[in-house]
C-alpha cells in the first residue's frame, strides 16, 4: 500500500539560518498520525546557509543516517571523529544507549547546504557508539538503484537493524520498480525532479509511506533524485524507544 504525502503538507521549520521539512513528529512538531514507518521515525530534509552549524547534541538508542544532497557536510563528533562529505556522500552514525554528541557544520561559507538525515531504531541492546563514512560517486545511481547503506555483508554502510537505503538518479522517461517484502516498509522521497509513483503524479519534495508487500514503480518526467528506505515494520524496541 502506498500513501502519497505531498510538499505542502509536510511541516517546515524556518529558524532563519536554517530551513528544514520534518517529514515525521520531531523536537516541538508533534503528529500522531505521523509518528514514522516501521523502524524508520524520523525523516528530515535539512538547509543550512554558509558558514553556519548545528551545535553538538545528544542522541542514545538509534542510527542517524544522513545523505548530501547539495554542498558539503562537516561531522564532528564527541568521540573525537570527524570528516567532509559533498554530494553523494553517506554517513551513518550509530549511538549506543551511552549516548554520545555530534554536531553537523555547512563546510563552505558561501554555498548552501542540503542533506537529508533521517533515524532508524536499532533492536541490538548492546550497540556501540562509531560513525562510518563514504563518498559515493553521483554517476553510480543513474537509473539504478544504489545501495549506499544495509546489513553487514551487504553493499553500502553497515547498519545494525535490518534495513536498506537506496538511491537513483533517473533520468528523462526512465523507471524503476522497488519490491517491499511481506512485513516490510518504508519511505519513498523524490529529492528533485518529477513523475510518477504508481502512476500517480509527484513533484520535487513529494513522498510516499509504503507498507509492504508492494511493489513501487516510480517513473520520472525529468531527471529526478529519489531516495528509498527500507525498514522492518515489527522490530524489538530498545533503551528509549521501550518506552514509546
Amino acid at each position: 500500500m502506498l500513501t502519497i504525502r505531498r510538499e505542502i503538507d509536510i511541516f517546515e521549520k524556518d529558524g532563519g539560518w536554517y530551513q528544514a521539512r520534518w517529514h515525521f513528529s520531531f523536537d516541538h512538531y508533534r503528529d500522531e498520525d505521523q509518528m514514522g514507518v516501521g523502524a524508520l521515525r524520523v525523516f528530515n530534509d535539512d538547509r543550512i546557509i554558509g558558514g553556519a552549524s548545528w551545535p553538538m547534541h545528544p542522541h542514545r538508542d538509534l542510527e542517524s543516517l544522513t545523505y548530501v544532497v547539495e554542498g558539503e557536510f562537516d561531522h564532528a563528533d564527541s568521540l573525537g571523529n570527524g570528516g567532509r562529505l559533498g554530494p553523494g556522500g553517506a554517513q551513518v552514525m550509530d549511538f549506543s544507549h551511552g549516548g554520545a554528541l555530534h554536531s553537523e557544520r555547512n563546510a563552505s561559507h558561501r554555498e548552501p547546504l542540503r542533506f537529508l538525515q533521517f533515524w532508524i531504531l536499532p533492536s541490538d541492546p548492546v550497540l556501540p557508539t562509531h560513525v562510518q563514512q563514504r563518498q559515493f560517486d553521483p554517476g553510480a545511481r543513474t537509473n539504478i538503484w544504489l545501495q549506499i547503506m544495509g546489513p553487514p555483508g551487504e553493499d553500502g554502510l553497515d547498519l545494525a537493524q535490518d534495513a536498506r537505503v537506496h538511491v537513483t538518479r533517473l533520468t528523462a522517461g526512465r523507471g524503476l520498480t522497488y519490491t517491499f517484502g511481506d512485513d516490510r516498509g518504508g519511505y519513498v522521497y523524490l529529492i528533485d525532479g518529477s513523475g510518477t509513483f504508481d502512476g500517480r503524479a509527484v513533484s520535487a519534495r513529494d513522498a510516499g509511506k509504503v507498507v509492504g508487500p508492494h511493489d513501487l514503480v516510480i517513473e520520472s518526467g525529468t531527471d529526478s533524485d529519489i531516495i528509498v528506505v527500507d525498514v522492518p515494520m515489527r522490530f524489538r524496541r530498545i533503551g528509549v524507544w521501550a518506552e514509546r
